[in-house]
């Protein structure tokens, strides 16, 4: 009578978890994805940095260029949309950039762009070796583009979120709203 029981109860747990609503994201859901695991570079305070370096925090990674027109700010306005979305929750979000032009992006100013949106921003860099080494890790493109006298980068426009536990889980599109990616930042902290 007692295996039966047991047998029952296990049969019963196994259902429930069977019918459990997986998560539906707006953002393309990549965990597991075998790329964009880590990286380490400097900060703009001249400390070095990985994955490890933001325990029990989500961290939103995106790819840019101080002098980028349009697509480097828009996301980083969006990311602080998104932390005043998360309301209570924004600061267990850690937003890093990572820029893709070292040549121009030096500590200091990557510091002052960070600050002109949110002093909590993080910019990061390396040398040239180092910035395509995590670009290819990250199936980031970029190159740079002549453009008058001087340079323009084309670049890929995602940004990646890894949860708490350092893990690949999500790539906001450029086109999402901060509303979409605070919704889908919201359901991931909730799993």
């Amino acid at each position: 009578m007692k295996r039966r029981s047991v047998l029952t109860l296990l049969g019963g747990l196994s259902l429930l978890a069977c019918s459990r609503t997986p998560v539906a994201f707006t953002g393309i859901d990549i965990t597991g994805a075998p790329y964009a695991n880590d990286f380490h570079l400097r900060g703009q305070d001249g400390k070095e940095y990985s994955l490890a370096s933001f325990k029990d925090k989500y961290v939103l990674v995106f790819f840019g260029f101080t002098q980028c027109p349009d697509i480097c700010p828009t996301a980083l306005s969006r990311a602080v949309h998104i932390r005043k979305l998360l309301a209570d929750k924004a600061e267990q979000l850690q937003v890093i950039f990572i820029t893709i032009d070292p040549e121009r992006d030096t500590p200091e100013l990557l510091k002052q762009y960070m600050q002109a949106f949110d002093p909590g921003f993080l910019g990061l860099y390396g040398d040239m070796k180092q910035t395509q080494e995590v670009a290819a890790a990250f199936r980031v493109f970029y190159q740079k583009v002549p453009s008058g006298s001087s340079y323009t980068m084309d670049h890929t426009s995602i940004s990646y979120v890894f949860d708490a536990k350092g893990k690949i889980r999500l790539a906001f599109k450029h086109e999402q709203t901060a509303e979409q990616c605070a919704a889908d930042l919201r359901a991931l902290m909730a799993a």
